[in-house]
C-alpha cells in the first residue's frame, strides 16, 4: 500500500473490493467510492476550516475543490501505487485504465470508504488527514494565482477547452469607464459576467464568478 496511507486493514477483502473496478463485474468498488467521496470532502473541509479561521466560505470552497478534484485525487492514488493494484476488466487493461485519472481517483475514494467501514470514523479521518495535511498549503498557494490563470488550469486539468471572453459592453465617462465581459465555458454550459475599470479587470471578475460556479457545482 505504501506508508502514505496510514491504515492497516483488518479485513483484507474490503481493501480488495475498493480496488475492484466495475469493468470486472457486479462485485465492484462503486458503492465504496460513493461513501468515500463524501468522507474525502468532509475531511478536507474540516482541515481547511481549522487551519484557516479567517477564511470566508468562498475561499474555503475553492481550496477544498482544489484538494479533492479528480486530478488531485488521482495524484494521491499514484503516490500510493494504486494503479498497480487495481483489478480491471480486460477492456480497461488493454486501454490503460490503470493510468486514467477518473479510475485512480475513484479507487482512492473507494479505499477511504473501505477504511471507514473497516476501522471506523476516527481511523479513517486520521489516515485521510495525514495525506491532506501535506497538501493544504500547496492548495492555498495555487489559489493565490490570478482568477484567469486559476480557471485556465482547472479546465486544462480536465482536458477541456479554454474559456472564451467576450466584451459585451461599456459605460461611463471616458476617464471612468466600466467594461462588461462575458466568460463562456461551453463544457459546463456556463456563462458568467464580470465588470471592471479595464477589460482585463472585467475578465478577471468574470473568471472569479466562473470559478465560484464550478466550485459550487463540485465539477
Amino acid at each position: 500500500m505504501g506508508a502514505a496511507f496510514a491504515y492497516a486493514f483488518r479485513d483484507p477483502a474490503l481493501r480488495e473490493l475498493a480496488l475492484r473496478h466495475r469493468s470486472t463485474g457486479a462485485h465492484n468498488n462503486e458503492r465504496l467510492e460513493f461513501l468515500g467521496d463524501a468522507l474525502v470532502g468532509l475531511f478536507a473541509a474540516e482541515l481547511l476550516y481549522a487551519r484557516f479561521p479567517d477564511a470566508d466560505e468562498g475561499e474555503l470552497t475553492r481550496w477544498r475543490a482544489h484538494m479533492v478534484n479528480e486530478g488531485a485525487l488521482a495524484r494521491i492514488a499514484r503516490e500510493l501505487d494504486l494503479g498497480d493494484q487495481l483489478h480491471l476488466g480486460q477492456g480497461e487493461l488493454k486501454s490503460g485504465g490503470f493510468r486514467r485519472d477518473s479510475i485512480l481517483a475513484d479507487a482512492f475514494e473507494a479505499l477511504v470508504g473501505a477504511c471507514y467501514l473497516d476501522g471506523g470514523f476516527d481511523a479513517c479521518r486520521g489516515a485521510v488527514r495525514a495525506i491532506f495535511e501535506a497538501r493544504v498549503d500547496a492548495a492555498v498557494r495555487a489559489q493565490e494565482k490570478d482568477p484567469k490563470t486559476q480557471l485556465q488550469e482547472v479546465l486544462q486539468a480536465r482536458g477541456l477547452p479554454l474559456p472564451v471572453y467576450e466584451l459585451t459592453g461599456s459605460s461611463g465617462a471616458e476617464h471612468a469607464k466600466l467594461f462588461d465581459v462575458m466568460c463562456a465555458i461551453d463544457a459546463f454550459d456556463l456563462r458568467c459576467e464580470g465588470r471592471g475599470s479595464s477589460r482585463r479587470a472585467a475578465e478577471q471578475a468574470a473568471a472569479t464568478a466562473a470559478l465560484a460556479q464550478i466550485a459550487a457545482r463540485n465539477v
